[in-house]
């Protein structure tokens, strides 16, 4: 009959929140990785070229879901302000 699906309620979610703002100087981002106990993890990424507010939301989307992976995320929710 197949494989029975976990109750949702029971999965560790993590939560991944980044923010790429782009300014005239280069671009940065902020990424805040919150485990399913409340630890948070804050890092800061400068970018070495310039990129618009959404080139920037997308680069820090795709890093913070690698070091979530890193750290141990196997179910992630991922916010942005893009």
């Amino acid at each position: 009959m197949g494989t029975p699906m976990k109750d949702a309620s029971k999965v560790e979610k993590w939560l991944l929140h980044v923010d790429g703002p782009s300014t005239t100087q280069g671009s940065s981002a902020g990424i805040v990785i919150t485990s399913p106990y409340g630890e948070d993890l804050e890092f800061a990424v400068k970018f070495g070229f310039k990129a618009s507010n959404n080139e920037a939301e997308y680069e820090v989307l795709v890093i913070g879901m690698r070091m979530a992976h890193d750290v141990g995320a196997r179910h992630l929710v991922a916010y942005s302000d893009s």
